[in-house]
């Protein structure tokens, strides 16, 4: 197997079974993106636990291209866990790589991503779930401060 049919068979893989799917009621912060282009959606349920700063849960719903349903079942597997600032970091990485300011070594299987670069047209499609969790957690962290402002 080549080094790009590995990565290929991880995208089909995510695509096909994906972490982290919403299969119930979606709770906590919930944000809607959608890539007018194509018409790609996700929505994106994230809880983030206080006394911690990590993120406790994480799940999406959507429906559009293989690499955008694939890249948000990365994503979620690739941030619970993680705090808020860990995540926002990793929002960043992932933008930079998937448009070719820098290489995804280090990211695991997200780097499996790193060959969208080259189709510009598909960069926004990869980037849905980031640009969802990104918002998820900016909203989270305004929460967080208007929660800790009014003790």
């Amino acid at each position: 197997m080549s080094y790009e049919d590995l990565y290929q068979e991880i995208l089909l893989d995510h695509y096909r079974n994906p972490r982290h799917h919403c299969t119930g009621e979606m709770s906590g912060e919930l944000v809607k993106h959608e890539n007018p282009l194509c018409g790609d959606e996700l929505s994106l349920a994230l809880e983030v636990d206080p006394a911690t700063d990590r993120i406790s849960g994480i799940c999406f719903q959507g429906h559009g291209c293989s690499i955008s349903q694939a890249s948000a079942s990365l994503m979620t597997e690739a941030v619970e866990g993680l705090t808020r600032a860990e995540a926002a970091e990793l929002v960043e990485r992932v933008r930079r790589m998937l448009r070719g300011e820098q290489d995804g070594e280090g990211l695991g299987d997200i780097q499996a991503l790193e060959g969208v670069a080259r189709f510009p047209v598909r960069i926004k499609c990869a980037l849905l779930g980031w640009m969802a969790l990104k918002e998820a957690l900016d909203n989270a962290a305004r929460n967080a401060e208007a929660a800790h402002g009014h003790c």
